[in-house]
């Protein structure tokens, strides 16, 4: 089967290996980021690396941004949109709000170009490994017809209409922080109360308490690596956002409330925004008056 012509806009921690795969799938590629040292190196992998994101999308079936939020990605919709073919799909699988992804929708409509809004989870090591949770909102057809170019880079499973995407991933993103802390408590009383951690972990595996929260960031945890996978101050805005959406429902969320403040703590006293989100493990040593 013949893919579709792709542009992907935004080639970071997250865009590159998701990049890659595509291409090592056969998509025709061409890739744009802001940053163009970013796109080094790709063209040895069969990736066009294009000037602009106008000249990225010109002709492209399907186009896929992976930006850091909703202001870049409707600022990229006004620029590209022009310079798109009618009938072309947009996937923003940037983490947004619902409320952007329904505006995005209402602009690109005008221009007769399908939008579906498809935040991913699973981090970089998903994004490399091609197994990425891929949440997308909008209309089924539409998202059958771009399942063969998702599917390169995960699951991707309809969760409902326009916006329900990014709804999907605010859900997401509550779960994974409140299970961060918790998982960072929990290293913490293993390591002070002298049982070994790698031990535990393993020995929770296949159980209720068994995630790869607890397998991944709690590893990251107690051998002290924080380089970024997730950053800090990407998890603290999508708490944020999903804090908003709850307060549009006239809803309160307390663990979910608790975790953003902490977050904020982590990022704005102790430095950590371009740390691992599972850095939060520094913050709560901080807490209890321990070195980082």
């Amino acid at each position: 089967m013949e893919l579709p012509k792709t542009a992907l806009l935004g080639v970071g921690l997250m865009g590159r290996p998701m990049a890659l795969n595509l291409a090592h799938g056969g998509v025709p590629l061409t890739v744009w980021n802001r940053s163009a040292g970013k796109c080094e190196g790709l063209e040895a992998d069969g990736i066009t690396i294009a000037p602009t994101a106008e000249s990225a999308v010109a002709n492209a079936e399907v186009v896929i941004s992976m930006v850091a939020d909703g202001a870049i990605t409707k600022a990229l919709v006004e620029t590209c949109a022009p310079a798109m073919d009618r009938d072309a799909v947009w996937v923003d699988m940037s983490s947004t709000k619902p409320s952007d992804a329904r505006d995005v929708s209402a602009t690109l409509e005008t221009a007769g170009i399908h939008f579906v809004d498809a935040p991913v989870s699973g981090g970089t090591k998903g994004a490399e490994a091609g197994s990425l949770a891929i949440m997308a909102g909008g209309d089924t057809g539409v998202i059958e017809r771009i399942a063969p170019v998702l599917s390169l880079m995960g699951r991707p499973v309809r969760v409902g209409p326009t916006g329900s995407g990014q709804l999907a991933k605010l859900a997401n993103q509550a779960i994974v922080a409140v299970t961060i802390g918790a998982v960072a408590e929990a290293m913490l009383l293993l390591e002070e109360g002298g049982a070994d951690p790698e031990a535990v972990r393993d020995a929770l595996k296949g159980g209720f308490a068994d995630s790869t929260i607890l397998q991944q960031h709690g590893a990251r945890m107690t051998t002290r690596n924080f380089d970024p996978g997730g950053l800090s101050r990407l998890q603290l805005k999508d708490l944020n956002n999903a804090l908003e959406e709850a307060l549009s429902h006239s809803l309160h969320l307390p663990m979910t409330e608790q975790v953003r403040a902490r977050f904020q703590r982590y990022i704005e006293d102790l430095s950590g925004g371009e740390r691992d989100h599972s850095g939060l493990y520094q913050e709560l040593r901080d807490l209890n008056g321990m070195t980082q």
